[in-house]
């Protein structure tokens, strides 16, 4: 497969563990699609209240930082073009794909009826050798995944969800990032600058003047062969075909 240059969702759901992780991964898909008129839902399983390591503060300092970091991502949000944002307010550092999450998740795919749903690689333990993937990260991919199917689309599971008038959704298409070998490549190279802008919204935990040639680095890597500059790589899982695809 080449790229999904060609596709727009009519409507998008992101769902990450953390403030920041959707800029990181998606920033560039999701500043295209906005453009181009789809509708986006981002969903932020927690808020990020254990990201930080000043020797000055302690678990009081919590509250305040989870507050900061909610307000860092509306404003990324806002860079994107993403017009909805849910948090969830999990704890930060504990996260598990428990079934009241996947329940939450549930419902919240049965409400919004995305298309797509994009979420992180619940397999992805190690990316080279010097980063260990986030539990946080496995755990709300996983979730997401479970959410999207079989629970989603099943009228029987979770049938509490039924009674309270959350019908089935069937997700078309489920867009997996941090994947080592990706079938699916979409141009980001109109988007690689908001998607820049975007993650520099998120001041308490990156550094800003640094993270536009992370940024460029890595999506130039993604995009290596192919006809274009910068990609965002995923696998995509195609659950239900939409008969107007080419």
């Amino acid at each position: 497969m080449t790229d999904s240059l060609e596709y727009t969702p009519k409507i998008a759901m992101s769902i990450h563990a953390h403030p920041d992780d959707q800029e990181f991964s998606i920033g560039g898909t999701l500043a295209k699609w906005a453009r181009a008129g789809c509708e986006i839902i981002s969903v932020t399983i927690t808020s990020g209240d254990s990201g930080s390591n000043d020797v000055t503060k302690d678990g009081s300092y919590k509250p305040e930082l989870a507050r900061l970091r909610e307000t860092e991502q509306m404003a990324a949000n806002e860079a994107l073009g993403v017009k909805r944002t849910v948090f969830l307010r999990y704890p930060d550092g504990e996260l598990q794909p428990t079934i009241e999450l996947r329940k939450e998740l549930t419902r919240l795919i049965r409400q919004y009826k995305p298309d797509v749903v994009l979420c992180g690689n619940p397999e992805a333990w190690f990316y080279g050798n010097e980063y260990v993937n986030h539990p946080d990260h496995r755990a709300a991919a996983q979730a997401a995944c479970e959410a999207v199917f079989p629970s989603a689309g099943t009228r029987l599971i979770f049938t509490d969800l039924l009674e309270a008038g959350y019908e089935p959704h069937n997700v078309k298409k489920l867009y997996i990032h941090g994947i080592d070998k990706p079938d699916t490549w979409v141009d980001i190279s109109e988007t690689i600058d908001i998607k820049v802008k975007a993650l520099q919204q998120h001041v308490s935990q990156i550094p800003v003047d640094e993270v536009e040639k992370w940024m460029k680095d890595w999506a130039k890597e993604d995009a290596k062969d192919k006809e274009f500059e910068y990609a965002e790589s995923y696998r995509v899982m195609k659950l239900s075909e939409e008969k107007s695809e080419q």
